[in-house]
């Protein structure tokens, strides 16, 4: 597959849908070097996942029956979203540690909604089931070309805002965001994926040479909680860098971007800074960095009635 292709016809397919979001070079982080950052948490509804969702939509013929979309949280509201957007219904299963906040934000788009006990593996299950008894249509979180396109879209768009940066950090889940990353950029950047210590799909996987199905727990487990990485990025990230952090680094994270910046994120996308500020990655001398801000859907909603 041409990736630079599908990521180009994605970014015009999308353009107008969804936000281009902003970027910013920090100083103020307590390190020693600045950082550059993408703000995705202000994309619509949240994160980063209205992007493949909308490419999704606007490449492929939706049936009568509308969307069907598996989903930690995040990526659920944004299918919801990108469907209701463009006229199509939308059926979304998210596990319980979904949250109340991202079950709220979903119910919001008039999607249809069903909270499934366990994790996302079990939410995955019921949308398939949803799928074949329906037709409609899948709009996979991660593991799926469109989707992967769609994400891609992300770093294209940095990159032509002046992405200066040596090496990005990126928080992982399923993979989706990193494998756009990836292949957008093949090569010309270093890229590192960032995940918790207790969900870890990526880093088990390339430890095993093959994906692995992994436990799934901790702070951030409702938007990285992927028991196995996608397929897609398992083939692209083949010898890339990757380091684990833990829920308190991922804490100190999400209070030194309110503190410094009155950035509010979820865990998750604060996972990637986290990296940078406990040394689970140092930069070289002379390095530039840059983290991806992927989510704010914090929970609780500290503006909720």
């Amino acid at each position: 597959m041409n990736w630079k292709n599908e990521i180009s016809a994605a970014a015009g397919r999308i353009a107008g849908y969804a936000q281009v979001t902003p970027v910013m070079e920090s100083h103020s982080l307590g390190l020693d070097y600045p950082v550059e950052m993408k703000l995705e948490h202000l994309q619509h509804t949240g994160s980063f996942k209205a992007r493949g969702a909308f490419n999704t939509l606007l490449s492929q013929d939706v049936p009568k029956a509308g969307v069907v979309a598996a989903s930690g949280g995040n990526h659920g509201a944004a299918a919801a979203y990108a469907a209701r957007s463009l006229g199509h219904p939308a059926k979304i299963f998210v596990p319980e540690i979904a949250g109340p906040s991202k079950i709220a934000l979903i119910k919001r788009t008039g999607a249809d909604l069903s909270v499934v006990p366990g994790e996302y593996a079990n939410a995955l299950t019921e949308a398939q089931a949803h799928e074949d008894a329906s037709g409609a249509m899948q709009i996979h979180a991660y593991d799926a070309p469109a989707t992967v396109a769609g994400q891609g879209t992300c770093f294209a768009e940095w990159e032509a805002q002046g992405l200066q940066a040596d090496t990005l950090l990126i928080a992982v889940g399923g993979g989706g965001l990193i494998a756009g990353a990836l292949a957008w950029l093949q090569g010309a950047r270093k890229v590192v994926a960032v995940e918790p210590e207790t969900s870890c799909a990526l880093n088990a996987a390339l430890h095993a040479g093959e994906p692995v199905d992994v436990t799934v727990s901790g702070i951030a487990a409702n938007a990285l909680g992927a028991r196995r990485i996608g397929s897609i990025c398992f083939d692209l990230a083949n010898g890339m860098g990757s380091v684990l952090v833990s829920d308190d680094a991922i804490v100190q994270a999400q209070q030194v971007l309110w503190r410094a910046h009155r950035i509010l994120v979820e865990p998750a996308g604060a996972a990637a800074l986290a990296a940078l500020l406990s040394g689970a990655y140092t930069p070289a001398p002379d390095e530039r960095v840059a983290v991806l801000i992927c989510g704010g859907n914090i929970s609780p909603d500290p503006l909720a009635a």
